[in-house]
C-alpha cells in the first residue's frame, strides 16, 4: 500500500536534470512533486491551486526567479523555497527580504533540501503530519514569517520582535546548531565584543516559557551543552 503524500511540492528549474534529482529525493520523501521549467509554467502551475510549496531558482535562463517570485505573491500567501548558486550573505537577506520563506545556497545535500521543505510546511501550516489519537493532525508549533504570528497546538503566542526574530532564525535551519555569539551577529547584527551574550540566552528563556510546554525539558529550543542552541523540528 502506497504511504500518502506529505505535501504537493513545485519545482521550479530550467536545469532538467537538476529538477529530476530534486523529483528524485522529494519522491523519496512520500511528496507529490511537479517540475516547471519557466516563469510561465510555474505561475500558471500555482494558479491551479494544486500546490503546497514552491523550490524555486532564482535563475531560470531568460526568466528571473525573483520576479516569478513576485508574481506568486500576487496570487496568495504560498511558501517558497529560493535555491541560488549564490551563498554569501546579501545574496540570502535579498532573498528573504523579497518575500521567500528560505533560501538554499547550492549545492546543498539532499537531506537539507527535505529538512527545509518540512521545516517551512510546518511553520506555515500547510504540512500533512501525523494523526493525532482523534485522526486530526497534530499542530505543534506554527510560525509564520509573513505575518509574523506564532501559534503552539493553535493557539496565538504573544513573542516581542526580538523573541520572534530569534525562534524564526533558528527554525529556518532545522537541527543546525548555533553559538550565542553567531545568534549575536546573525539577529542582533552585534558581536559578542560589542554585547553580552547573556542577551541570547535570556531571550532563548524567555521564548521557551511562551513556546514550550515544559520550558525545563524544551521541545524545539534545545540546548547544545557548551556550544549553543539548535531547532529541533
Amino acid at each position: 500500500m502506497d504511504s500518502p503524500s506529505r505535501g504537493r511540492i513545485l519545482v521550479v528549474d530550467d536545469d532538467e536534470q537538476l529538477a529530476s534529482l530534486l523529483t528524485l529525493v522529494l519522491e523519496g520523501e512520500h511528496y507529490t512533486v511537479s517540475v516547471a521549467h519557466d516563469a510561465a509554467g510555474a505561475v500558471g502551475q500555482v494558479r491551479r491551486g494544486d500546490v503546497d510549496l514552491v523550490v524555486l531558482d532564482i535563475s531560470l535562463g531568460a526568466d528571473d526567479g525573483r520576479l516569478v517570485l513576485g508574481e506568486i505573491r500576487a496570487l496568495g500567501d504560498l511558501p517558497v523555497i529560493f535555491i541560488s548558486g549564490k551563498a554569501d550573505t546579501a545574496d540570502r537577506v535579498l532573498g528573504l527580504r523579497l518575500g521567500a520563506d528560505d533560501y538554499l545556497a547550492k549545492p546543498f545535500s539532499p537531506v537539507e533540501l527535505v529538512a527545509r521543505v518540512e521545516s517551512v510546511l510546518r511553520r506555515v501550516g500547510r504540512a500533512t503530519g501525523a494523526a493525532g489519537s482523534h485522526g486530526q493532525p497534530e499542530v505543534g508549533l506554527r510560525i509564520d514569517e509573513r505575518t509574523r504570528e506564532v501559534a503552539v497546538d493553535g493557539k496565538p503566542v504573544e513573542l516581542t520582535a526580538k523573541e520572534f526574530d530569534l525562534l524564526a532564525f533558528l527554525a529556518r535551519s532545522p537541527r543546525q546548531v548555533f553559538s550565542r555569539g553567531q545568534l549575536l551577529e546573525q539577529v542582533w547584527a552585534s558581536r559578542s565584543d560589542w554585547q553580552d551574550e547573556a542577551t541570547v540566552t535570556e531571550h532563548v528563556r524567555r521564548v521557551r516559557h511562551k513556546v514550550e510546554k515544559d520550558p525545563e525539558h524544551p521541545r524545539w529550543i534545545v540546548t547544545v551543552r557548551g556550544i549553543g542552541y539548535r531547532f529541533e523540528p
